[in-house]
């Protein structure tokens, strides 16, 4: 395991989790209460976002599994991410009459946002050798969910408006960046000049490798059950505040401690679970997780108090670390030195699209059943059934 490598990897991750928190928490509510943007452009933006990504990162990940590159285009997201944000928070403060040209450069700034992990994770092969991968990959999610935790702390002495804490996390977030953008080596250089020749004839080949890939890697069980399991957990992520004030009346400082509390618990999972992956592989620590999620979920959903809840909640941070430590390090095993990028752009854009059956079916029981505490608990049990279809999807389907 290489330490420096180690260090400025898993330093960027600290620096984006702190823009990705408050521009979570304060700029999306600030775009809807004080800009007035309605729900439906809201959510527009993260699906156009996601077509986006499904046109470009494939091709560009290609790029670089054929010609190197991947910090040159690290670096090129990360500045994209600082302007796209930058540029949103500027004109919020100009006014909210320009609240589309605000909604753009969000749209902008989360889309580099998420092409930012499809160059990220694949340098994890530069970061350590594959026995020492998992812990490495846990290390990353401990500084993302410990840059979360130091987010939302830097935003609580500025959080009078909601632009205040924005700044400030931009500009933590690009000073951090600076070690892994400058110092990080790259074993595999650009090679080639990225030009729109090489993109037009990278996208030729795309689907012609797409459905090569889908025949033939070992990796496509891992992604296809990423899916479903991690619909799951996004959506419960999402609604997670929502739950705890329908069914508990929960109250705002109430919710930030548990916040932080599953943020901590998310880190330490991270550390513990990458270590025991190193241990006994990641395959067989992602089942027992996914296990764990499908005890955990039906015991939220049937907690009585607030008690239980705090210490579901805590296990649900513990899981959160690890699940995404471990699927992180199986697949950089698995996946063939010549198609690691192309294989992260599928988990990248799994990602972002398992955020489509878990929101239909939560939004759907809670349309159907009206809104009640009994409709929030069947809709957080509901999950239950997609984290069982990625279990069995990694237990049935096998390929050699």
């Amino acid at each position: 395991m290489n330490k420096k490598k180690l260090f400025q990897w898993s330093l960027y991750d600290f620096a984006n989790s702190i823009i990705f928190i408050n521009f979570l928490l304060y700029f999306s509510t600030w775009m809807m209460v004080e800009g007035g943007l309605s729900d439906f452009w809201y959510n527009a933006i993260f699906a156009i976002t996601s077509i986006m990504l499904f046109l470009s990162a494939p091709t560009l990940a290609s790029f670089t599994d054929k010609y190197g590159g991947r910090k040159y285009l690290l670096n090129f997201a990360t500045i994209g991410t600082f302007l796209g944000y930058g540029f949103a928070t500027f004109f919020a403060y100009l006014g909210t009459q320009y609240i589309f040209i605000i909604a753009i450069c969000f749209l902008l700034g989360q889309y580099f946002y998420q092409l930012s992990f499809v160059f990220y994770n694949t340098l994890i092969e530069d970061v350590s050798d594959i026995e020492h991968r998992a812990r490495a990959s846990g290390i990353g999610q401990f500084s993302n969910s410990l840059g979360q935790v130091v987010g939302l702390l830097i935003a609580l002495p500025l959080s009078s408006t909601r632009l205040q804490p924005l700044f400030p996390s931009l500009i933590l977030f690009i000073l951090l960046s600076l070690p892994m953008m400058t110092c990080f080596v790259d074993s595999k250089p650009k090679n080639n000049r990225l030009s729109v020749k090489v993109l037009r004839e990278g996208e030729r080949e795309y689907f012609k490798r797409m459905i090569i890939f889908f025949s033939v890697s070992v990796a496509v069980p891992m992604l296809v059950s990423f899916f479903f399991f991690n619909d799951a957990l996004v959506t419960i992520s999402n609604n997670y505040p929502i739950y705890m004030e329908r069914v508990f009346g929960v109250s705002d400082n109430i919710k930030n401690y548990l916040l932080l509390a599953i943020l901590l618990m998310s880190a330490i999972g991270g550390v513990v679970s990458g270590w025991v992956a190193d241990k006994i592989g990641a395959l067989k620590t992602l089942k027992f997780i996914l296990i764990g999620w499908i005890i955990l979920i039906p015991l939220i959903a049937t907690s009585k108090g607030l008690f239980s809840l705090s210490i579901f909640s805590s296990l649900v941070g513990l899981l959160i670390g690890s699940v995404w430590t471990v699927t992180r390090a199986y697949l950089s095993e698995i996946l063939k030195k010549e198609e690691l990028g192309y294989g992260f752009s599928f988990y990248t854009l799994a990602e972002r699209f398992a955020t489509l059956f878990g929101p239909l079916t939560w939004g759907g029981v809670i349309a159907v059943l009206g809104i009640h505490q009994a409709s929030y608990r069947i809709a957080m049990l509901s999950m239950t059934i997609f984290v069982f279809i990625g279990l069995v999807i990694l237990l049935r389907w096998k390929r050699n």
